[in-house]
């Protein structure tokens, strides 16, 4: 295998990902220096075989995951209790050449417990804002439109957005 150039790979900011073709079609195995594994594939119309989630929603995948880690992180440093956390994301694509990026992510954050309303609200916009790698990588090409509901009740109108 090729070396990157840097030669450090791993190392302070650097990340590597090996994939391997799994069948012959787009299924694929993706793993980190860890040794989490990851599938990709494409969808049947696309001439997959299903066997994994598709490089856009692993980006979607990403937005979630980070936001959610930060936020978490952020309201466990306040010392909320958080009892239930989940969230959606939807992306919506345009067409742009060949290529059909995001060009607008929502996603909703359900959050439970005895949390304080203004600390829930301030978690995802300092995530989106400050945090979160993922969309900070997308905010060039895709707004970000996020909203948090606490127990039921929405906090942020939708539209709370990160550009």
């Amino acid at each position: 295998m090729a070396s990157f150039p840097s030669g450090r790979v791993g190392e302070g900011n650097n990340m590597k990902i090996t994939l391997n073709r799994v069948n012959d079609n787009y299924h694929f195995e993706l793993k980190n220096e860890r040794g989490h594994l990851v599938n990709v594939d494409s969808r049947p119309e696309f001439g997959g075989d299903d066997m994994g989630a598709s490089p856009m929603e692993l980006l979607l995948m990403g937005v979630a995951g980070c936001s959610a880690i930060d936020m978490i992180s952020i309201l466990k440093k306040q010392r909320q209790e958080i009892t239930s956390f989940k969230a959606e994301v939807e992306g919506e694509r345009i067409q742009v050449g060949e290529a059909k990026p995001f060009k607008d992510i929502h996603i909703v954050f359900y959050l439970e417990g005895p949390i304080n309303e203004e600390k829930a609200a301030r978690a995802a916009q300092l995530s989106f804002e400050k945090y979160c790698s993922v969309s900070k990588t997308l905010e060039p090409t895709a707004t970000i439109h996020y909203k948090v509901v606490l127990n039921g009740s929405p906090l942020t109108p939708e539209g709370g957005t990160s550009s």
